[in-house]
């Protein structure tokens, strides 16, 4: 359920006065945090994704089936690693899930979990509704 424009104002009238009263408190409610990590999580996989690389070149080189197979599942883990971290980052100006009690996370759990036919099924009747309110 959508906030109204008046719970909106006074939303954002009560972030302001946070900020106002202690930035440092209110970056660390916006995640900043957690982005850092998510970022240097996603870094760290991508250089053991080129170590990866390197096992897998220096097994071939060396004609050692085994530090190949090695190199391949290390690239293999790391990348894994990388495009969940990326997935799972927040976008800049967004709050992670939880960050605030009674936030988004607090009303999405409250409502209970339509299925796909069921929201298919209501954009169905509501254009049929206003399609026969328009004739």
């Amino acid at each position: 359920m959508p906030l109204s424009e008046h719970e909106q104002r006074m939303l954002e009238q009560m972030e302001r006065a946070l900020y106002a009263e202690d930035p440092k408190f209110a970056t660390a409610l916006e995640g900043s945090g957690l982005r850092t990590y998510t970022r240097r999580r996603v870094y760290q996989a991508v250089a053991g994704f080129l170590v990866g690389i390197a096992l897998l070149m220096a097994g071939m080189v060396a004609k050692q089936i085994w530090i190949s197979v090695v190199g391949f599942l290390v690239m293999l883990g790391c990348a894994v690693l990388a495009v969940t971290g990326w997935r799972k980052a927040p976008k800049p100006g967004e709050q992670p899930a939880g960050a605030v009690p009674g936030g988004t996370a607090a009303r999405r759990q409250s409502k209970p979990k339509r299925s796909m036919m069921d929201r298919i099924e209501e954009r169905w009747q509501r254009r049929r509704d206003e399609q026969g309110g328009s004739r």
